[in-house]
């Protein structure tokens, strides 16, 4: 890769998933990154600014998923960076915007089903990345 590396974030509750994923992406020459609580990932995005977030749909805590998501999307900075949702609960490919549990809208780029296809999760943080 010539230039900097792109930076890539992954928030999610599941160390074995993080593990993998950011072997995964770490390989294909991406700066990774990791936060196993939604606190953890809004103050590692705000120092980082990433090139590309991944978000666990189901993260447990405070704030849940769809709070962190809305949160990301007012930071300065970070308003367009481009978030995948990844989620277990779901079993395919699910349109960008969803109605949330509770009525809201869920402004991600892209949801993928766990678990990743890996050649997938390369192509799509390629595209998002734009590298």
């Amino acid at each position: 890769m010539m230039g900097r590396a792109k930076t890539i974030l992954i928030i999610d509750d599941d160390a074995e998933f993080v593990a993998m994923v950011r072997a995964l992406l770490t390989a294909a020459g991406y700066s990774v990154h990791t936060a196993l609580t939604a606190q953890a990932g809004l103050k590692a995005a705000q120092g980082l600014a990433p090139d590309l977030i991944f978000l666990d749909a189901t993260i447990g805590g405070e704030p849940d998923s769809y709070a962190t998501l809305r949160q990301l999307r007012t930071l300065p900075g970070l308003s367009r960076t481009p978030v995948v949702l990844v989620s277990s609960v779901h079993t395919g490919d699910l349109p960008v915007f969803q109605v949330t549990p509770n009525g809201g809208w869920v402004p991600a780029d892209l949801i993928l089903p766990k678990p990743l296809d890996e050649s997938r999760l390369l192509a799509e943080a390629a595209r998002l990345t734009g590298g």
